[in-house]
């Protein structure tokens, strides 16, 4: 072979001695081979084979063209019968018999068979001197999976023309040796044996599965090779759009459409498909448009390829005109795919009925349909009719799951009630062998995540060698649902700066965040109050047209939210295009985390008059605002409003909200009323701990009581409803009682969640836990806050103490509220930013009465502006004042 494909790997290939396939005493030996194979049974030699007289009195031509004819009609296993009654008889096969023996086998792809075949290819001297045979048996290979073989025969041939570099060529790309088949296509040119179309096809091929810049750089030489040898016919402009579109080369596609005349239905389609999966959806529906008006009708695979644009869109109206089309012209009887994907249309725009009545429309239903009825009932969460058509699939229809449809089971055992034993279903994924496949392997880890076994994902994660997108985006959504936020940020840094494994060896380092990436990982940033941070995902969305989708668009709205920068949270709102649901209750949410009520409430009417229907979430929002801004009678009526003025029935997170709005305004008692007269059957735990928080700010020892004996028997292992109760048994000096409530935790095994405030400070988040000293800057800032502490109560600055829940001296209550994780962040940012600049705060617990009332005179004796986000609100403090007007 030619010295400039040394690099092949030279695999060996052992051919049989004797051809058992023809031996006279067993003339069909590999033809009883199991029911799976592709071969015939020997029965069917009976029916098939003439009479001996009459089979030799046929001439050699006639069996030789009997066997040619079976291949033409696709009857293989028939042309294989031919050939050994052909043997039988002693009829010696040509140079023309083989390659067509040689593609029924292939087309049948029985290896074993072809091995056979191969000996006698060899047997009867075709072996080296046929570049026809030798050609078809590259074929073979290719058909059969086996590359070593592909290369051992093409590296045989002595007098290689066009057909065996396109053959080898071909099979390369089938193997997805993309480099491998380049590497071909020049030794082609370097024997100078001229390419054809069909050469041109597969490398163009090739260049669209290499690395974008390396892709487009060849790709381009392969288009220009084209136009100089005049080959632009419809084969090679099809490949070459869809080679533009993979590399996201769309202009270069619609140029190629545009200037070509003869661009047919395979054209379109090209185009069509590139666009859906580069999600440009609305232009893909303008060129679905334009075909249409020229004339050319939609196919089986047209529809296919758009209706994944309905169901990303949600654009019900269209998917049902196409399912019209499909039903008119036969296209969803014809074409699997276009069942599924109706399936998926119907599912993603939450008509799993009408999905569920497609799929039992359809009779010859292919795992893809499963897999698509399957997935729809996941994505929608009706996780018992999943599985249970699951079980249908596996039992009744004699499937079995695979990959896609273990990906789609496993999130809806995690969810199910039903299925108790959840991690049962991992065992069944690595009996049946799916556990080495990369979507299966993102199911588990988010699994995991889910039931609290984060580390079991970690040890998952790690053990992946190949880790896609998907794959760095499912790890970093496990950190952020199970709270681990520095984590989240570290794994993102760590997906940028990655290499993945490409074919032949070659590595492309880093990875592109996309827009779930940005939607996970924002919260992560709003969670730590790390601005800097979010602001630079912000202008990574910008560069890459990101900032304006949806989902994308509401995270940024709610992380500047809460970051404090409320004017920028709402920018960003005025310029996200299409607003859903979600983004409004963002915006209101973000107004109600700030005090600003009345702002919150002009939203829900700019909401109504814009025609967006508001849901449970809105009205949630709309109550913390009215909550944290005191518009009880505001709150009151939108609550008692809720059914007849915008169709939402009040839940028990609704009562839960105006509970809080009742008790923060010290109308405990009717805070209380309004607990005994929530529905039967409604959860009351939340609506309790409202009460509860509202009996420790007004110090209502009677009703608080009461609140948490119900949490407690409701919500045993809660570390809040016993530290509430404390705090007003600490604060009415009930020492004995607030000592035996910490016994009972103790014995329970019941543990408070530590105080814990973090800041952002140039690249890092710095972490501050109450009474810790582990920062290396810890012995620094207790000092500072010394010398603080002397210059705050010279302004009047006396200590509340009441918050401490020890009964020891007041001086001592005094050196545990230093040590307060705020006060600590606080100090830190002071010490470690220029003057002027505003500190940034949040912490995880609501901030107690001394850190606010001491912050309030920090803000004056430094001169910053300190923003504090809490569990419940934000505190702007600035020269000694707090925008809640301490009403929190």
């Amino acid at each position: 072979m030619s010295s400039c494909l040394h690099f092949l790997p030279l695999v060996s290939f052992h051919f049989p001695s004797q051809p058992l396939l023809f031996s006279r005493h067993k003339p069909s030996y590999l033809l009883r081979a199991t029911p799976t194979s592709a071969t015939v049974e020997v029965s069917d030699a009976v029916d098939v084979a003439p009479s001996k007289f009459i089979s030799q009195s046929r001439s050699p031509e006639w069996w030789i063209d009997s066997l040619r004819s079976k291949v033409r009609s696709n009857l293989l296993k028939e042309a294989v019968l031919i050939y050994i009654e052909m043997i039988v008889l002693g009829i010696k096969p040509d140079n023309f018999a083989f390659p067509a023996l040689l593609k029924a086998v292939a087309d049948l792809q029985d290896m074993n068979l072809g091995k056979q075949v191969h000996a006698h290819v060899y047997k009867f001297g075709y072996g080296v001197d046929s570049v026809t045979v030798a050609n078809t048996l590259v074929n073979l290979y290719r058909k059969c999976g086996d590359f070593g073989a592909v290369y051992k025969v093409f590296d045989r041939i002595s007098e290689r023309n066009q057909v065996s570099w396109n053959s080898l060529i071909s099979s390369l790309c089938s193997f997805e040796k993309w480099e491998m088949a380049l590497e071909a296509f020049r030794c082609m040119l370097d024997e100078d044996v001229e390419p054809s179309s069909f050469t041109l096809v597969s490398v163009a091929l090739a260049c669209s599965n290499l690395p974008i810049r390396e892709g487009l750089m060849l790709g381009k030489q392969v288009h220009a090779y084209s136009l100089r040898k005049g080959e632009l016919n419809s084969f090679i402009i099809n490949t070459l759009v869809a080679m533009y579109g993979k590399l996201g080369k769309f202009a270069s596609s619609k140029v190629l459409l545009g200037s070509f005349e003869g661009r047919d239905l395979v054209t379109w389609n090209t185009v069509l498909s590139s666009l859906c999966q580069n999600e440009q959806f609305l232009e893909a529906l303008e060129y679905l448009r334009e075909m249409v008006l020229e004339g050319v009708e939609p196919d089986g695979f047209t529809i296919s390829s758009v209706l994944p644009v309905c169901s990303h869109l949600e654009m019900l109206r269209t998917g049902k005109e196409l399912h019209a089309y499909a039903l008119k012209n036969g296209s969803l009887d014809e074409n699997s795919f276009v069942g599924s994907a109706l399936v998926d249309m119907y599912c993603n725009c939450k008509q799993v009925l009408s999905g569920r009545r497609v799929f039992d429309g359809i009779f010859d239903r292919r795992i893809g349909l499963w897999n698509a009825m399957i997935t729809g009932y996941a994505q929608n969460e009706h996780d018992g009719e999943a599985l249970s058509l699951f079980i249908e699939m596996e039992e009744s229809a004699g499937l079995l799951a695979n990959t896609t449809t273990m990906a789609s089971v496993v999130p809806a055992c995690v969810r199910s009630n039903a299925f108790s034993r959840k991690e049962a279903i991992h065992g069944f994924v690595m009996k049946r062998g799916l556990d080495g496949d990369r979507f299966v392997q993102n199911a588990l880890m988010d699994m995991y995540s889910r039931l609290g076994k984060i580390d079991i994902a970690e040890m998952i994660f790690s053990k992946m060698e190949d880790k896609d997108l998907v794959t760095w985006n499912t790890m970093i959504t496990g950190y952020v649902f199970s709270e681990f936020h520095e984590d989240a940020l570290l794994v993102l840094h760590k997906m940028q700066n990655s290499e993945r494994k490409a074919s032949e060896g070659v590595s492309r380092v880093g990875l592109k965040p996309n827009s779930i990436t940005l939607m996970t990982i924002l919260p992560s940033c709003a969670a730590l109050s790390a601005l800097a941070k979010g602001k630079e995902i912000h202008a990574y969305a910008i560069k890459n047209n990101l900032a304006t989708d949806v989902a994308v668009g509401s995270a940024l709205v709610d992380m500047y939210a809460k970051c404090g920068c409320l004017h920028m949270s709402r920018k960003v709102f005025e310029q996200i295009p299409i607003k859903n649901v979600i983004t409004w209750n963002v915006i209101v949410m973000a107004y109600g985390m700030h005090g600003n009520g009345q702002d919150a409430i002009d939203l829900l009417k700019m909401m109504m008059a814009q025609k967006v229907k508001p849901n449970e979430v809105t009205f949630i929002s709309v109550f913390a605002a009215c909550s944290h801004s005191g518009m009880v009678d505001e709150g009151l009526r939108i609550f008692y409003n809720m059914k007849n003025d915008y169709g939402v029935e009040p839940s028990s997170d609704h009562y839960a909200c105006v509970v809080d709005l009742l008790g923060r305004a010290g109308r405990v008692k009717e805070a209380y009323q309004l607990m005994n007269m929530m529905p039967l059957g409604f959860d009351k735990a939340g609506a309790w701990s409202s009460l509860l928080g509202a009996c420790r700010i007004h110090n209502n020892l009677e009703i608080g009581e009461i609140a948490a004996q119900n949490l407690i028997q409701l919500e045993p292992n809660v570390a809040s409803h016993y530290v509430l109760l404390a705090n007003i048994y600490s604060s009415a000096g009930l020492w004995d009682k607030a000592t035996e409530l910490r016994r009972k935790m103790k014995e329970k095994g019941v543990r408070k969640e530590p105080g814990c405030s973090w800041i952002e400070y140039g690249d890092e988040v710095h972490k501050f836990i109450a009474g810790d000293s582990s920062h290396p800057q810890s012995e620094k800032l207790h000092g500072y806050l010394e010398t603080l502490w002397d210059k705050m109560r010279k302004e009047g600055y006396i200590p509340d103490t009441s918050c401490v829940l020890h009964n020891v001296e007041e001086d001592e209550k005094e050196v545990l509220l230093c040590g307060h994780s705020e006060k600590l962040a606080i100090a830190f940012g002071i010490l470690n930013t220029s003057p002027g600049t505003v500190i940034r705060v949040a912490k995880n617990l609501r901030v107690c009465n001394d850190c606010h009332l001491a912050t309030k005179f920090i803000s004056k004796i430094v001169g910053r502006e300190i923003i504090l986000r809490d569990v419940r609100r934000f505190h702007h403090f600035k020269n000694g004042t707090c925008s809640c007007g301490d009403y929190w």
